[in-house]
């Protein structure tokens, strides 16, 4: 074992430690859960007075969808290769290894899926703040408007996706999985099981692009921090 390995996996095993027995880090999540969602509430209250026509909306929307899941694909290279367990966000990137180790979920209802998996989305939150900040001092265009607020929801819907992706059956899921309108489990599959590729997860419509992105960017979690939570022998996951 090499001497860098060696230490990420010290560094790991500290940072889980920290998570485990620092309350502050579960409390966080559930403070910008709530941050988060009353955010989303806010600017979807406010779209019905910035009005744009109905073809405009079905723009919006297939716009906001294919961001989404660009973006959050993305996000989601970026942690899988973060391997800075020694920063101020360490214990949350440790955290956040764990689900390749352990990829099922606990059971719970899609709302309060919906309410967890938000509470991880930290840059969210700067981000919607962002958008409400903007919308109270200027007058954007409408349908950009519209297309970053959807944007902001269906990045939270992504995470349900992904839910279900892992640990539901249900008929109604695997059907919008087959058309492509959330996650197909054969083609998340494929992330877990080979390496640094498909990491979109609202429906994978951007993964030719981000597994590009990943190739010329990063040699590969399995070669990386898959490796660094091999002697952890704590709770798997305590937030899924």
């Amino acid at each position: 074992m090499d001497l860098d390995l060696k230490v990420k996996q010290k560094q790991f095993n500290a940072a889980m430690e920290l998570y485990n027995t620092k309350r502050r880090y579960k409390l966080l999540g559930t403070l910008i859960s709530v941050i988060n969602i009353s955010l989303q509430i806010y600017l979807l209250c406010l779209l019905p007075g910035i009005t744009t026509g109905a073809g405009w909306q079905i723009f919006s929307v297939v716009s906001a969808f294919v961001l989404a899941d660009l973006v959050n694909g993305l996000v989601h290279m970026i942690m899988d290769n973060n391997d800075r367990y020694d920063s101020v966000a360490g214990p949350l990137i440790a955290q956040f290894h764990l689900h390749h180790r352990t990829p099922m979920y606990r059971k719970h209802p899609l709302p309060v899926v919906y309410f967890n998996e938000t509470g991880s989305k930290i840059w969210l939150t700067v981000y919607l703040a962002a958008i409400a900040l903007a919308l109270a001092i200027s007058a954007p265009n409408p349908v950009l408007v519209h297309i970053l607020v959807y944007l902001g929801i269906l990045s939270s819907v992504a995470e349900v996706s992904h839910y279900l992706c892992h640990s539901s059956t249900s008929g109604t899921a695997m059907f919008l999985g087959r058309i492509g309108v959330l996650l197909a489990k054969p083609h998340h599959a494929k992330h877990h099981l080979h390496d640094n590729n498909n990491y979109a997860f609202l429906n994978g419509c951007s993964d030719p692009l981000i597994n590009l992105i990943a190739g010329k960017c990063y040699q590969g979690y399995k070669k990386t921090t898959d490796r660094h939570f091999a002697l952890y022998a704590g709770a798997e996951s305590e937030n899924r």
